[in-house]
């Protein structure tokens, strides 16, 4: 996983990544575009998977999302992957200047209006889709970029609450799992939810691809680990004091727990956010072992719980520590392996 950078830097982190025996890379979207890096990677890294993780959907229209994605596809030979999801209201409504009421809803529709335009592109029917909140009904030839000879691009979502991971169970190809997971979370809420969405469109629950980024807390002495534990500490307090993800936290035995982090955030106490996850409640979040042994660890974690699994921290190594990330593709070829 990694955040968006100047371009140049990606033509030049992208190779690497591959050749150190990662099989692709998530980028996600914040101050830069997930899509322009993808596409700089796409060129300068053949054979790389892709995957932006997650774009914005509100922020496009799903014909432009679409004819992105179509040559992403393209560009990738096939090994691109659009990921979408709704961010909030605030930043839909006031930064992007777009609509974000019922977002569910919204979201569902926008990939099924994404899936219309593809296959308008391949030319098997004409453009016209009729949604709940968006309707595409032309697209004159000269404006179609036509077939590109790999399949279409899937189309995963970013889900954590019951109703949305339903949804993609129905519509998505795969979903984006949020970083902030237990494999009690994800033995408990994602599969079961999944199924049920999938059950619904009489589809099978394996034809949804599980997307689960990993906190990893490595290192071969207690040093090196404490790096990495702290880190992952400052994200669980950062994401676990959003009240829709107060369910995660309850699963675990500790209710109260996003209570009591809102509480020091609305007091700027950060410390005090950090002091909220003990070691004992981080565990349920993260795979902690020394190098040689955290690809089996996350081998045990996810089996059977994710199809793909995003070293969440490697980003951080390629920006900080070539070292690091290099010990980090030895781990994601081992895993790959396994």
């Amino acid at each position: 996983m990694t955040v968006p950078m100047p371009l140049a830097e990606m033509a030049q982190l992208a190779p690497r990544v591959r050749d150190l025996g990662f099989s692709g890379m998530v980028v996600t979207e914040a101050g830069r575009t997930a899509f322009l890096g993808c596409g700089v990677a796409a060129v300068s890294a053949p054979g790389l998977h892709l995957a932006t993780g997650v774009a914005v959907a509100f922020a496009r229209s799903p014909m432009v999302t679409a004819q992105t994605a179509w040559e992403l596809a393209q560009a990738t030979g096939g090994r691109f992957r659009l990921g979408l999801g709704t961010q909030v209201r605030a930043h839909v409504e006031r930064r992007y200047g777009a609509e974000f009421d019922h977002p569910g809803p919204r979201l569902r529709d926008h990939v099924e209006a994404v899936r219309a335009c593809f296959a308008a592109f391949r030319g098997d029917r004409r453009l016209d889709h009729h949604g709940e909140f968006v309707e595409l009904t032309l697209l004159p030839r000269d404006w179609a970029p036509g077939p590109i000879g790999v399949p279409d691009p899937p189309v995963d979502v970013a889900a954590v609450n019951p109703w949305m991971l339903r949804m993609a169970g129905e519509v998505a190809d795969g979903v984006h799992v949020h970083p902030l997971n237990t494999p009690t979370y994800l033995r408990g809420t994602v599969l079961p939810e999944l199924a049920v969405g999938a059950g619904r469109a009489g589809r099978d629950p394996a034809a949804v691809t599980r997307i689960v980024p990993c906190f990893t807390v490595v290192g071969d002495d207690e040093e090196e680990r404490s790096r990495w534990r702290e880190l992952a500490r400052m994200q669980v307090a950062f994401y676990g004091s959003t009240p829709n993800y107060a369910f995660i936290f309850e699963q675990v035995g500790r209710p109260g727990t996003t209570a009591a982090l809102r509480e020091h955030q609305k007091a700027g106490d950060v410390a005090g956010m950090v002091a909220v996850i003990d070691d004992e409640l981080l565990a349920h979040f993260v795979v902690e072992a020394p190098w040689e042994g955290l690809a089996e660890g996350i081998l045990d974690r996810y089996e059977g719980l994710a199809e793909r699994v995003v070293l969440y921290f490697a980003g951080l190594a390629a920006r900080s520590d070539p070292a690091t990330l290099e010990r980090f593709g030895r781990v994601a070829a081992a895993v790959s392996a396994g």
